[in-house]
């Protein structure tokens, strides 16, 4: 009877854990239930933090050099409004107002680009670093600046685009041509740089997207397998738990009749 009791009492444990596995579609509630895989399951879990960790840095990345881009295409378009401007402000025909209002004109798009200059990321950090370029790991082996630093995007040959864009005003204020005509060859340069500038960023953007793709790749199959380890396969379960209970129940049965029976019985 001793033994029956503990068999019982084995066999509804075993259907607790069961319905436990059911209920949480969970397989493993404890680590004993199966260490090795536990112990891996552990292990993936560890990897999914680190990797939801450089998934973010990458969204970050590409967040930073989508908001460069917009940057450094409005300040090619500044530039290539200050070229027409340069070239206009070179005709012998204008007047000194018409000259000032040009002028006024190239300074107020200088002032803008000033400002792009000092635009905020996301981390509310300045998106174009001045002075060492904020490197970021996007991998075990990976890490680098997404963006370049100001003084590599908004100047050239050692002078900022915006100085070079009021020197131009200047010139064209002044009718100076000899000067005018330096200032044309320096926008001319600012607007080769620009796109330079914008090129690395594209590149870094393609490779954030290439290591986005690699990210997503990798936490599908850091996912599955863990999945595969620790989740129930509930209709394999639900089979189980049905034939622990009906067992459980005729055991309970029979040993309820059993213990009906009086010595009588068993003489007769």
């Amino acid at each position: 009877m001793t033994q029956e009791i503990a068999r019982q009492s084995r066999l509804a444990s075993n259907i607790a854990a069961k319905q436990a596995q059911v209920s949480t579609g969970k397989r493993l509630q404890r680590a004993s239930d199966d260490p090795a895989a536990s112990s891996r399951v552990a292990t993936l879990s560890r990897a999914q933090a680190n990797d939801s960790a450089r998934s973010r840095n990458i969204g970050l990345g590409i967040t930073m050099t989508a908001l460069a881009d917009s940057q450094l295409r409005n300040m090619s378009d500044l530039l290539a409004r200050t070229q027409q401007l340069t070239i206009s402000g070179a005709s012998g025909s204008l007047s000194p107002t018409d000259r000032s209002t040009l002028a006024d004109e190239i300074r107020a798009m200088a002032d803008d680009i000033d400002r792009m200059a000092l635009v905020k990321s996301p981390t509310g950090e300045a998106l174009f670093a001045n002075g060492d370029a904020n490197a970021i790991r996007f991998d075990d082996d990976v890490a680098f600046a997404p963006i370049p630093t100001r003084q590599e995007i908004f100047e050239t040959g050692g002078v900022s685009i915006a100085q070079i864009m009021r020197d131009a005003a200047t010139a064209i204020a002044a009718g100076d041509v000899a000067q005018i005509g330096n200032a044309l060859t320096a926008v001319g340069a600012a607007v080769n740089h620009t796109a330079d500038a914008n090129a690395k960023i594209g590149i870094n953007a393609v490779r954030l997207d290439r290591l986005q793709e690699s990210a997503a790749l990798r936490a599908i199959s850091l996912s599955e397998e863990r999945s595969g380890l620790e989740d129930t396969d509930l209709s394999s379960a639900i089979a189980d738990l049905n034939g622990m209970t009906m067992t459980l129940e005729a055991a309970q049965a029979a040993f309820a009749r059993i213990n009906r029976r009086t010595l009588m019985d068993f003489l007769t």
